[in-house]
């Protein structure tokens, strides 16, 4: 910022410079133009003040000139008849281009010459713009020098770019500090992030960015810290997963060690007997695999895709697939006739799983019941049955990795997986998944969706 800020002041400065130079340079001319086209007028003329009659030599024109001119600071006039000085500016007058020398020697040419020129002329002391303008009256040849020293114009401008100078400095170093100060504020967010980021690592997923104010990088800073609140729950989830994998295979694995350990390979009873065993367990570590493998591949980006789906025909072919599941007697409460964005893949497994636990826990022969309808803005899914039921004070455990009740864990075989594939599935669709149950009557699962569509 202060290089740019620098370089911009340079090249303004230097700009200025050129254009004002040249500027100082051209009205001197044109001021010297001015005064040739007086001098050739009065010239012209013919008439001398002193007698009212016309000039009688180049002396009486110069002198007349001379005495009518007013000159500035950086002005001075000689008037020569011949090649001599003749007549001198005023007393007054500050610049003498009689005392430079080296001037007159340079002009000495144009002044017995015919022709009036203005030209640049540079000396030792001082650099000039020089009009020699002659004059002949009769036989009598003279000629007028004015010259205009560029040195003075061209001083007072310096001394003003000198002021812009310092100005230039002063302003360059309250950039410097104005953006020293702009930069640490700008960057210092920029810095946490990047020591949060450093910081990170498995055994520390908590730290995160401070967020100030309302800027991009404050919304940057609030990206970060959603994205390090998804890896700390996928880091989470995983190990929560390893240690329940670790839990209960350990179980499963142990009694078919210890049953294969103590079997009697010389008592066919005994061989047949653990074999059935460890193939039931080994068929139940099979579905706790797959009901792993399940939860894990919902933490991919494409476990959902949504698709532009009617609601009543997808209730349809899940309420025929559900009564292959057992002989009782289902019912069709009602169907939802509206078309949302949902995976009728994932939902009919999430369905489906619902409905494999109404019968689950259930009594045979008992009722089961499924439907959907539009709730607000929300279409629900459900499934209702009178089974077992779950007291209130489990509802939650229930919705956690491998949570079961112990009335369910006695008596029904399972993972304790449904629920949480089911709740997973749902809630990549936006959605949530309502349990209402009474023990020892039934429960009633909903699966509700918002309606979107694509």
């Amino acid at each position: 910022m202060v290089l740019l800020a620098g370089i911009a002041l340079a090249a303004s400065g230097a700009v200025v410079t050129v254009l004002q130079e040249h500027n100082i340079r051209a009205n001197a001319t044109e001021q010297l133009q001015r005064i040739l086209n007086q001098f050739r007028s009065q010239a012209a003329s013919g008439i001398y003040p002193a007698t009212g009659e016309q000039f009688m030599d180049a002396s009486q024109a110069l002198e007349t000139f001379l005495s009518r001119s007013i000159m500035g600071e950086a002005e001075g006039e000689l008037g020569f008849v011949g090649t001599t000085i003749a007549w001198v500016a005023s007393p007054d007058v500050e610049l003498r281009p009689e005392d430079d020398q080296e001037l007159l020697s340079a002009v000495a040419t144009y002044v017995s010459g015919n022709t009036a020129i203005i030209e640049p002329i540079r000396t030792r002391s001082a650099e000039y713009i020089v009009l020699v303008a002659p004059i002949s009256v009769g036989a009598d040849h003279g000629a007028l020098l004015h010259v205009i020293d560029l040195g003075v114009s061209l001083r007072e401008f310096r001394n003003t770019m000198l002021l812009y100078g310092v100005t230039a400095l002063i302003t360059l170093a309250l950039i410097a500090v104005l953006a020293w100060l702009a930069a640490d504020r700008l960057l210092r967010p920029i810095e946490d992030l990047r020591k949060a980021a450093q910081s990170i690592d498995e055994r520390d997923l908590k730290t995160r960015v401070p967020v100030r104010g309302r800027d991009d990088l404050a919304a940057l800073a609030v990206t970060m810290n959603r994205m390090l609140d998804r890896i700390e729950r996928s880091v989470e989830g995983q190990r929560e997963l390893l240690d329940d994998v670790g839990h209960e295979l350990r179980t499963p694995i142990t009694v078919v060690r210890g049953h294969l350990e103590l079997v009697d390979p010389h008592d066919e009873e005994d061989v047949r007997q653990t074999r059935a065993l460890v193939l039931d367990e080994l068929d139940r570590m099979g579905v706790l695999v797959n009901d792993l493998l399940e939860l894990a591949r919902a933490s991919t980006t494409d476990f959902v895709q949504t698709v532009p789906c009617q609601i009543a025909e997808l209730t349809e072919q899940v309420f025929e697939k559900a009564r292959a599941l057992d002989e009782r007697p289902w019912s069709l409460e009602s169907t939802a006739n509206i078309e949302a964005s949902a995976d009728p893949i994932r939902i009919t497994q999430a369905w489906l799983q619902l409905a494999a636990n109404a019968v689950k826990y259930s009594n045979p022969g008992s009722p089961v019941a499924l439907g959907s309808a539009v709730h607000g803005n929300e279409v629900h899914l459900w499934v209702r049955d009178q089974g077992i039921g779950i007291a209130p004070k489990d509802i939650e455990r229930v919705r956690q990795r491998f949570g079961r009740v112990d009335t369910a864990g006695r008596t029904v075989p399972g993972s304790g997986l449904g629920l949480s594939i089911v709740e997973t599935i749902v809630t990549a669709h936006g959605g949530s998944l309502h349990i209402a149950s009474t023990l020892g009557e039934g429960s009633l699962f909903t699966l509700r969706l918002p309606i979107t569509t694509i």
